[in-house]
């Protein structure tokens, strides 16, 4: 009697033992469960939250919003022409980038902001209680203050353009998180569409809708608005591919890529004077762009040189126009650019590189373009020289009028730097 009271008394100590045993790897498996299904909402690479997060996330976010009548905020916000950064840097290079800009947002957004990784080079923000008006404007701070940071490591550094876009529930119309989120997309690509390196919302919109209807045609009139619109689209996608490829020179030079935006602007004004047709002024607004894209090809000794270019370095510095001609020649939806780009540093009087033609043998876009940037390099800190004055620069350009530049060209800028005043 006494053995099997021993004997069952054996039996429900193994027993509970086992119990315990299966509880406790029950919770070890719990925590298996968490810490995996939290690493798989994570990206590995920024640390951030990923877009399988945002699934989970933004519908609870929306419908507690919706319950206490409180806002809900999307900023989005996408690296503009990343694809260059990692061609001329490197993958690597893009991937540090990415991780920076990761640490930079973590520091700038609220404590209470959901901060994740939509895609490749796309984050996105959640912020709760957070109006359109609010949302806009922390987008512009951010792009204003990403804007003066340096990215990259100690060889080599880049700043970066952005384009963001802030919606806002309930003030932008929407049923779900989902379209909420989709709504900011949709606003993110017309930033893009306008060239990017801008923060957007609803209100810059024509007109924005969740659900992307097609129009419905009446009529011919009906008809040839859309395909103006489409026309129009187009075009404004080629001229951000433009502008994309042209980036690569900023990346290799950092003056020479904001250079570029200013001499830019000044050609396609003193086209507008000019009086030529619309198709002209945007060729010439396009090469402007694109006009020092040869000097991707040029040494940074000699770039970057402080100091006055010996003649075998001047020869050396010559060659961008024929490199950037070279560089845009197979590319066939370019090849309009290429006379503008190629005689954009010949000089009137027939003194100039690559081939020393002169007067009117030397295109109009290439004479507009020779100005423009000329005007902005004489304004500018460059390794070799101090910025001048304007009044000085404009002095200068004046005393070149008939010798360097068309003196037509000159007269038309100079009226073009009055307006501006």
């Amino acid at each position: 009697m006494e053995e099997r009271t021993a004997d069952l008394l054996q039996e429900v100590s193994l027993h509970k033992k086992a119990e315990i045993e299966k509880s406790n790897l029950h919770r070890e498996l719990l925590k298996s469960y968490e810490k995996l299904k939290s690493i798989s909402l994570v990206d590995s690479q920024t640390g951030l939250y990923n877009r399988r997060y945002l699934q989970d996330v933004v519908e609870v976010e929306f419908h507690r919003t919706r319950r206490f009548a409180h806002s809900l905020a999307i900023i989005m916000l996408d690296i503009d022409y990343f694809k260059s950064i990692n061609d001329v840097y490197g993958i690597a290079f893009g991937d540090l980038v990415l991780k920076q800009l990761a640490r930079q947002l973590k520091r700038m957004v609220r404590r209470y902001d959901t901060l994740i990784r939509y895609s490749g080079e796309e984050f996105l923000i959640i912020s709760p209680r957070l109006g359109r008006g609010a949302a806009f404007a922390m987008a512009q701070r951010l792009l204003e203050s990403l804007s003066f940071i340096n990215f990259g490591n100690r060889k080599q550094g880049v700043k970066l353009k952005l384009s963001l876009a802030a919606v806002s529930f309930p003030e932008d119309r929407t049923k779900s998180g989902t379209d909420l989120v989709n709504l900011a997309n949709t606003v993110l690509n017309k930033a893009k569409e306008q060239g990017g390196n801008r923060a957007y919302s609803t209100l810059d919109m024509n007109s924005v809708s969740v659900k992307n209807k097609a129009p419905k045609l009446k009529g011919l009139k009906t008809l040839k608005k859309a395909i103006d619109k489409l026309t129009m689209k187009s075009k404004q996608g080629l001229s951000e591919s433009i502008f994309a490829f042209a980036k690569t020179i900023e990346l290799k030079d950092h003056y020479t890529g904001e250079h570029v935006e200013s001499t830019v602007h000044y050609a396609t004004e003193i086209a507008k004077t000019l009086n030529l047709p619309k198709e002209e002024i945007e060729l010439i607004k396009q090469a402007a762009m694109l006009h020092d894209l040869g000097k991707i090809g040029i040494s940074d000794n000699i770039l970057l040189k402080k100091g006055k270019l010996n003649k075998k370095e001047f020869e050396e510095i010559k060659k961008h126009p024929q490199i950037g001609a070279d560089i845009i020649r197979p590319i066939q939806f370019l090849h309009a650019l290429i006379p503008l780009i190629f005689y954009h540093h010949e000089r009137w009087d027939g003194r100039g590189y690559p081939s020393g033609i002169k007067g009117d043998d030397i295109p109009i876009g290439a004479r507009v373009i020779a100005i423009a940037d000329v005007y902005q390099a004489l304004i500018s800190d460059r390794p070799y020289h101090k910025a001048f004055s304007k009044a000085k620069a404009l002095e200068m350009i004046k005393k070149a009028s008939g010798a360097q530049f068309d003196p037509r060209i000159v007269n038309n800028f100079l009226s073009v730097i009055k307006k501006e005043k």
